[in-house]
């Protein structure tokens, strides 16, 4: 069977690409149903975009890389797009975009813009080979038990990284890649909580507080979760993407306090009152206790003096921590590193020497942080991938 154009994977970035690359557009997946990890994504909602997307939001060996897709199909555009479906959303915090009513709502709408620009999809479907033909590429496949050989002009790269390997989640993209010799940056997770050793933060599992943390010059200002195997919510999925092994994290418990400040006056109201009942009244009362047992601070606070009150607004807004590791990918939400994208066209995804052959989405070398980043970038390369391709016409 010949078809124009056969895209791997029915994920975010391939279901944008097969809506714009024209007729005899194929595109196939392993899974039973198209747009998992979009169903599964932002509890169930789709955190879709965000309102501030920009290159600055992006990760990659080549910060450069993510301007030409990301302008030329910004937020503003997938925005239209989700309001012509007349798709009710609304805005969280920081800009993020969520669906009022279900994650499902974006893979309908997908679904339609590719029903409405001919391509079909073939769901179940695995890869078993592929190969450079003379016309372009030929791509064994089997499906219902059946193998079958599928030919094509253009091939789109669009399998995803390896995140959440329950979910079907392999390294085919990079696997294929390397067979045409295209470079791979070094793969590891991102957007993922944090592991410490011995369950040291179980007796605080379940608490969240909102922290700034910090490694290196980079930092978060967001929701800080304690869980029985260590430390996720917001801050720490966005910090883990600049995170390096051993390298300890600074975390600010009172970005938006005067600590010292406060301290010192409630010294003068509250002076006989223990300090941990003070400090309680502006942290969770457990998180409170947990570090003056580690600080060994105890007394009234009017027993503490200017420099003790130092002391322990120092600690408490530079609470320096190690991580073991991190949970890996298996609960990782993307996948650092990827094809290289010195070996790709920043303007149409295509690889710069196997003529036909692209590559988009999370199978790249470009990460966006938590918050609607990554699924702006499958719609931004997914478009500039499928309007080159049908430009090629």
């Amino acid at each position: 069977m010949t078809w124009q154009t056969i895209i791997l994977g029915a994920g975010a970035a391939g279901m944008m690409c097969a809506a714009h690359s024209g007729p005899q557009t194929l595109l196939l997946d392993h899974a039973k149903a198209p747009g998992e990890k979009i169903r599964i994504s932002g509890g169930g909602r789709c955190n879709f975009t965000n309102l501030y997307a920009g290159p600055e939001n992006f990760l990659s060996q080549n910060p450069h890389f993510c301007k030409s897709a990301l302008s030329r199909y910004s937020q503003w555009d997938f925005i239209e797009l989700v309001q012509k479906h007349r798709i009710a959303y609304h805005e969280k915090t920081l800009g993020q975009l969520f669906c009022d009513h279900s994650a499902k709502d974006i893979i309908q709408m997908l679904l339609a813009e590719m029903h409405d620009a001919g391509a079909e999809l073939w769901l179940n479907t695995s890869i078993d080979s592929v190969r450079k033909t003379e016309s372009g590429f030929e791509v064994k496949v089997s499906r219902d038990g059946k193998a079958q050989t599928l030919s094509c002009q253009n091939l789109v790269l669009a399998t995803g990284g390896k995140s959440i390997p329950k979910m079907g989640a392999t390294g085919l993209a990079y696997d294929i890649a390397t067979q045409f010799d295209l470079s791979i940056i070094p793969t590891h997770a991102g957007l993922v909580p944090f592991t410490f050793p011995e369950g040291r933060f179980k007796p605080l599992a379940g608490l969240a507080h909102a922290i700034r943390a910090t490694t290196d010059d980079v930092s978060f200002d967001e929701a800080l979760l304690f869980t029985h195997r260590g430390l996720s919510g917001p801050a720490m999925l966005q910090i883990s993407n600049y995170w390096q092994e051993s390298q300890p994290i600074r975390l600010n418990l009172f970005p938006d306090v005067p600590l010292l400040e406060t301290l010192k006056a409630r010294r003068k109201t509250d002076g006989r009152k223990q300090i941990g009942t003070v400090l309680a009244q502006l942290m969770p009362a457990r998180l409170a206790e947990f570090l003056l047992d580690g600080l060994d601070v105890k007394g009234n606070l009017a027993d503490q003096s200017d420099a003790a009150l130092q002391s322990l607004c120092e600690a408490l807004l530079s609470w320096q921590v190690t991580p073991s590791g991190t949970e890996g990918y298996r609960t990782a939400e993307v996948t650092l590193g990827g094809i290289d994208t010195d070996a790709l066209s920043s303007k149409t995804m295509e690889a710069k020497t196997v003529s036909g052959l692209y590559a988009i989405g999370e199978a790249v070398d470009v990460t966006g942080w938590l918050g609607g980043y990554n699924f702006q970038w499958a719609w931004s390369s997914g478009h500039a991938a499928g309007t080159a391709i049908r430009a090629k016409r």
